[in-house]
């Protein structure tokens, strides 16, 4: 199998999947990071956390790059929980992350590598409209987008979940231009990720890995979870890693994708047609049991 290179776009923080995500990359033998950007709220604050973590799992020499803070139009509010990087970022003085501005590098790294980089948002889609904004041969040059993001309720599922998912409603605007740009994109929402779930029992697993990225993981699954009052957390972020490594986790359909939304807070529904020649594959069935295998066989090795 090829390396796959990638670009992780991520808003790390208080919640647990963006860490498990960027863990399961680093922590995989087929994926180069070439970079991690971070969007959305204290970016400066998501980029030390993410050095924190690569750090951790010995990718000491991922570059992180702090990107865009506030949606494109700057008319939607910016949601943070408060306790970003608890118990992991003791030294967040220390820690340090390029001066070069997330969106410069992706249009660097992408337009140097044509075709080559596959990019990966897995928060608010801001960094990579800007990017397309600024040089529009992103998207012909982007090797894919694979996004966690959005929901169709198309799914069998589909009467269960609600209809309008956070990374799309943070930045509608931003998520209407990328999926109007034409770039090959593979839409991994809330119509797949609702059905992957990590367990009380399956954090105690990785807690007994002994491993300092997992020991980083655990302390944040332990807040995330009196934050939720759950014993159970979805994996939205590693699901859209894990297709580099399995694509056959997931079934979809090739669809066009609209994004419909108003200046009102929230809104940003995403609305799939069938479409032969569409842009789009949608993923719309997962086998959560062969995932969660992988995703614990992969955090449980050492590397």
């Amino acid at each position: 199998m090829s390396i796959n290179r990638v670009i992780i776009d991520t808003d790390v923080g208080s919640d647990i999947d963006d860490a498990m995500a960027l863990a399961l990359a680093m922590k995989s033998d087929d994926i180069c990071i070439e970079g991690v950007t971070t969007v959305y709220g204290d970016t400066n604050l998501r980029a030390k956390l993410a050095k924190k973590l690569l750090t951790l799992g010995n990718a000491h020499n991922v570059r992180v790059y702090a990107g865009i803070e506030q949606p494109l139009l700057h008319n939607r509010e910016v949601w943070m929980a408060g306790h970003e990087g608890d118990g992991v970022l003791d030294d967040y003085e220390m820690l340090e992350v390029e001066a070069e501005h997330g969106v410069d590098f992706i249009i660097r790294t992408i337009m140097g590598n044509p075709h080559e980089i596959t990019l990966i948002p897995i928060g608010p889609l801001t960094n990579i409209a800007a990017a397309i904004i600024r040089e529009p041969r992103i998207a012909e040059n982007v090797k894919e987008i694979i996004l966690m993001g959005g929901v169709t309720r198309l799914g069998d599922n589909g009467l269960k979940i609600r209809q309008i998912e956070h990374n799309i409603k943070s930045d509608p605007e931003a998520a209407s231009l990328v999926f109007r740009s034409k770039a090959k994109i593979t839409m991994v929402g809330l119509d797949v990720t609702m059905k992957v779930k990590f367990t009380k029992l399956e954090r105690d697993r990785l807690k007994a890995s002994g491993l300092p990225l997992n020991d980083a993981l655990v302390k944040m699954l332990d807040r995330w979870f009196l934050f939720i009052e759950e014993d159970f957390t979805l994996m939205h972020d590693p699901l859209t890693v894990s297709l580099l490594l399995d694509r056959t986790l997931v079934k979809t359909e090739k669809v066009t994708i609209e994004v419909q939304y108003d200046h009102r807070h929230p809104t940003g529904q995403t609305i799939a047609t069938y479409d032969e020649n569409g842009n789009v594959d949608l993923c719309l069935d997962v086998n959560s049991k062969r995932f969660n295998e992988l995703l614990l066989n992969t955090l449980l090795k050492e590397k």
